[in-house]
């Protein structure tokens, strides 16, 4: 029953990263939580306990301190990062070259409801709960945070295209892709250990989401800040690096970005 319903989730995954990447943008809020709901689904009639899942009551509140230290302290990293100005050049991604009400939107509402409930939901609740159950919570562990590192490389592709200290002045070459990919993908790998050991350690699975939305959504302030305090040193991407239609095939994406990486 736990195998069954492991591959289960792991087809969720896959068709959710595709239609994240395919889908038109409009419907991302909703999807999340649908797919959360699914999966939290899948989870309850293979047996999950609420606990399991890490969502039991009695760790809610140890879980909400946790998260709480958490953000804080990324808060801190973040403010002493964008007030020296050899650091800043780590926040200057394009696709947050926006104005202070669509930086909160993002931080406050896009990333949290469709980003972050999802994935935690998913990596660290339902399959970290299953792969517990069946192999230990060491393999839990080890095991959800490789999925969640390769759940980031259409990301990565996005973050080659958009970030000037990746991608330099011009578009990013083929090599900066490669790279970028595979250091995208282990550093969140290395997140994902540390999201499931809180989720692990805490009980619940309100300590990860604090941390997680942390690093995403107060990176998406940070980085408005820092284009609103030094403007563009750099040549943003070319019209021919534009953001492709929603409705393009991911595979069309994947080359055409890395055809006009080449160029």
């Amino acid at each position: 029953m736990t195998t069954a319903a492991i591959a289960v989730v792991l087809l969720v995954l896959a068709a959710t990263n595709v239609w994240v990447h395919l889908g038109p943008s409009q419907v991302h809020l909703v999807t999340g939580p649908v797919a959360a709901l699914l999966l939290l689904l899948i989870g309850k009639v293979s047996g999950l306990t609420w606990p399991e899942l890490g969502l039991g009551p009695p760790a809610l509140r140890r879980g909400a301190q946790v998260a709480a230290v958490a953000a804080v302290a990324v808060a801190i990293v973040y403010a002493v990062a964008v007030a020296i100005p050899a650091t800043r050049g780590a926040f200057r991604d394009t696709r947050y070259h926006v104005g202070l009400r669509a930086a909160l939107y993002t931080a406050l509402v896009a990333i949290p409801v469709g980003t972050v409930l999802f994935e935690e939901v998913a990596f660290r609740s339902v399959l970290w709960g299953l792969l517990d159950r069946g192999f230990g919570d060491l393999v839990a562990t080890v095991a959800s945070a490789g999925l969640f590192g390769l759940w980031h490389v259409l990301p990565a592709l996005d973050l080659a295209r958009t970030h000037t200290s990746v991608r330099g002045a011009a578009t990013a070459r083929p090599g900066r892709v490669v790279i970028t990919v595979l250091v995208t993908v282990g550093f969140t790998t290395i997140a994902g250990v540390v999201f499931a050991e809180l989720r692990r350690r805490s009980g619940s699975l309100v300590a990860p989401i604090g941390l997680h939305w942390a690093t995403n959504g107060l990176g998406v302030l940070a980085a408005a800040r820092v284009w609103a305090i030094t403007g563009p040193a750099v040549d943003l991407p070319p019209a021919s690096a534009a953001p492709e239609p929603v409705t393009q095939p991911v595979w069309q994406r994947i080359a055409r970005r890395l055809r006009s990486s080449g160029s």
